[in-house]
């Protein structure tokens, strides 16, 4: 990497509602998978760095968890972090996926957050795909009305279509300065957090109603050797009954939910994984400060 006197490089921090495809454009962006992806809003609950870097410039990218009205700690814990996110950026990216002008008051918490922070921000409108193409313009003038934007890009984050124009914009809003990270580091997360992430998505995409949002994953040990990583995790849960769903007739459920972590970090890792699962019931963990530490957050 050869950085001269214009190398840029800064924080840019992707935030929005829940479920617009924040964590889906931070793998797109990196080009490989380091953030959880599922159908299922409030999916994200940290924030979590991704690292693009080229010849030109380093975009330190943090995915954020969606800003929603919150009530639950955990909950009000996710907004939070967001929010101090957007504080920590020389530049926001704010995402959005709505189909009607008239529904920019979706975004009104995003928008409060933004007038609040005063960075410089720029919008990303996903999912263009399913925009009917006679109402985006429509939607551009309700954003840029707004006065909080310096740059509004269609996107789709699925198929990368505006994405290196997005980049662009972004990259013209940084300071000039240094690589902060080496340029083959995607990301800060370790190993560890990342096996945690895997496990929860899995639960998420394997159970249904209100279940993945009572629950939490827990790495108990984890060993790395030269072929293969042994790791020991717990499922917290918040009743009895969730118990009975997550470990399902004669264990079918999370032997199920165990074998498709345990292939995807092999495909990640590229070394053999051992996987033990267990199941918790934790009543209070996602109602407290207590509960959410017992829970690694």
């Amino acid at each position: 990497m050869q950085v001269g006197k214009e190398f840029r490089c800064g924080v840019a921090g992707l935030v929005g509602r829940p479920n617009v495809g924040k964590s889906t454009l931070l793998n797109r962006l990196i080009g490989s998978k380091i953030a959880i992806v599922t159908p299922k809003p409030q999916t994200t609950r940290d924030n979590i760095l991704g690292i693009l870097t080229t010849q030109d410039y380093q975009i330190l990218f943090y995915d954020t968890p969606g800003i929603h009205e919150a009530k639950r700690a955990l909950n009000k814990r996710m907004v939070a972090q967001a929010k101090e996110a957007i504080q920590d950026c020389d530049v926001v990216t704010a995402i959005t996926d709505i189909d009607d002008p008239a529904r920019i008051i979706d975004d009104q918490g995003v928008l409060d957050a933004l007038r609040t922070a005063g960075k410089p921000a720029v919008l990303a409108i996903n999912k263009i795909d399913l925009i009917r193409k006679e109402i985006l313009l429509p939607i551009m003038d309700a954003y840029n009305a707004t006065g909080l934007f310096e740059a509004i890009v269609p996107i789709s984050a699925l198929s990368g279509d505006g994405v290196d124009r997005l980049v662009g914009e972004i990259v013209a809003r940084l300071p000039v300065g240094p690589a902060l990270y080496p340029e083959d580091q995607l990301s800060d997360r370790p190993i560890r957090f990342l096996a945690q992430e895997v496990i929860r998505e899995k639960v998420i995409l394997c159970t249904k109603q209100e279940l993945p949002y009572s629950t939490a994953v827990v790495i108990e040990s984890f060993e790395e050797l030269e072929k293969l990583v042994r790791l020991k995790a717990t499922i917290l849960c918040e009743r009895q009954s969730q118990k009975g769903i997550l470990i399902g007739s004669g264990g079918r459920m999370l032997k199920k939910i165990g074998t498709l972590a345990r292939e995807e970090l092999e495909h990640l890792l590229r070394k053999k994984v051992y996987l033990e699962l267990y199941v918790k019931v934790d009543e209070d963990w996602t109602k407290s400060e207590v509960g959410l530490k017992r829970a690694g957050y």
